[in-house]
């Protein structure tokens, strides 16, 4: 478990980006992501966060926050500016963190999970918030289960004998403790109710056809947000983890693109207009017809 919960660090130029892995998982998932970076000339940093990361116990959600602040803090004391992006949970704990810490340049949200209502999920989750407040509490745990979040089949494949052999893995950990899903449930209440009051510059991007986190979820975001230069792409060939699946070039190369234009733009002083991607307007009119049939 040490060697998948080590902290990346990766420098470069003086605009350093804060990457935040998804739930108990690692820095690992953010890997692909923070090498591209690295070599468009961003400094990278993710961290491994004590009581959130595998492997570290279990801590409070405010624990989480006051990590992440401090990892933050540490760039902004070095680097002339610093962005957010979080995966999946931890792009929860980034807008948390862009909340408590404004000055950050720029926000980027993959797979933003703010509730747990993608199509693979089980019917019986609900039940979950009530199973905390019992002794199922110390002895319950999430078994994830194919498609681990991947489109990819070979990559599925790969993952679902990682997870034999160590309970862990590249994507993630082959199990969540009940209590780290509640903290993350107390998580994202805490940013639904600041979500409005966020400013910054912010790219969304999800899979239409995400089995964790229901692209609704992002929508919904986007739609919330303060920040006056707001990019939304929704993937047509990936599932959750982004980062890792079929499309994880586009991710980096739009992750790149918008953390530039998100720093040129920031000393113009020109009006910047929300964006949304173009190019799968038929895959957005899907998910226009499933907000209808759910309304």
């Amino acid at each position: 478990m040490k060697s998948l919960t080590q902290s990346i660090f990766l420098e470069g130029g003086g605009h350093a980006v804060l990457l935040l892995h998804g739930l108990s998982s690692s820095p690992l998932e953010m890997r692909y992501l923070g090498r591209f970076l690295r070599d468009e000339g961003f400094t990278v940093c993710a961290p491994v966060l004590n009581g959130y990361s595998a492997g570290t116990g279990g801590e409070t959600m405010e624990h989480w926050l006051d990590a992440a602040t401090s990892e933050f803090d540490a760039l902004a004391a070095r680097f002339d500016r610093v962005s957010i992006c979080g995966l999946s949970m931890g792009a929860a704990l980034a807008l948390a963190l862009a909340h408590r810490r404004p000055q950050a340049q720029a926000v980027v949200l993959l797979s933003l999970t703010l509730a747990y209502n993608g199509w693979a999920i089980p019917w019986y989750r609900f039940l979950l918030g009530w199973a905390y407040y019992t002794p199922m509490r110390s002895r319950w745990q999430y078994r994830e289960s194919e498609p681990y979040g991947l489109r990819n089949e070979a990559l599925r494949a790969k993952i679902a004998r990682s997870m034999q052999r160590s309970n862990f893995s590249e994507v993630g950990p082959s199990t969540i403790a009940l209590p780290a899903l509640h903290e993350a449930s107390r998580l994202a209440s805490l940013v639904r109710s600041q979500i409005r009051g966020i400013r910054n510059d912010c790219l969304v991007i999800h899979a239409i056809d995400d089995e964790t986190s229901s692209p609704r979820t992002a929508q919904s975001a986007a739609l919330a947000l303060g920040s006056t230069f707001l990019r939304t792409i929704y993937l047509d060939d990936s599932y959750h983890m982004i980062t890792s699946d079929n499309e994880r070039e586009i991710v980096a190369r739009e992750t790149a693109s918008f953390l530039r234009e998100s720093e040129a733009a920031s000393g113009s002083g020109e009006p910047r207009s929300p964006v949304v991607s173009k190019a799968l307007a038929r895959r957005l009119r899907q998910l226009a017809a499933i907000g209808k049939d759910d309304a």
